[in-house]
């Protein structure tokens, strides 16, 4: 679906799932291809709620550029977010999953973008749950 590079970190988009309930899961996987173990601590965002959350997708977001708003990662009621969470870091040369949820752009809202920290903005096209 989509795949971005960034400082040796390969992020890879394999699905975005409009979902019952009104929100989006984005699925796939990240390699690590620098020369040590990374974390993902620059992924997490400046959000001071989200700050707890340790290396993960926390500051990512979906940007609808046609319909020019910006969605925000979903959390739970104690603030943290609802994605993955890449405790012990990833080791150089590994390949793990991840997955985060956004709420649901409109209906006919197919196309939006996957915003992650120190990545390259990815195109995405969401399928219909």
């Amino acid at each position: 679906m989509a795949s971005v590079k960034s400082n040796g970190i390969e992020m890879v988009v394999v699905s975005a799932l409009r979902e019952e309930g009104g929100f989006v899961t984005i699925s796939g996987t990240v390699t690590n291809n620098t020369s040590g173990r990374w974390i993902g601590a620059e992924w997490i965002g400046d959000e001071r709620e989200l700050e707890g959350n340790g290396g993960s997708l926390a500051g990512a977001s979906l940007m609808d550029g046609d319909g020019k708003k910006r969605y925000m990662i979903l959390r739970d009621t104690e603030g943290r977010c609802l994605c993955t969470k890449f405790q012990g870091g990833v080791a150089r040369g590994s390949t793990v999953e991840w997955f985060a949820q956004f709420p649901a752009p409109p209906t006919g809202t197919d196309k939006v973008q996957l915003q992650v920290p120190t990545m390259p903005p990815a195109t995405i096209q969401i399928s219909e749950g």
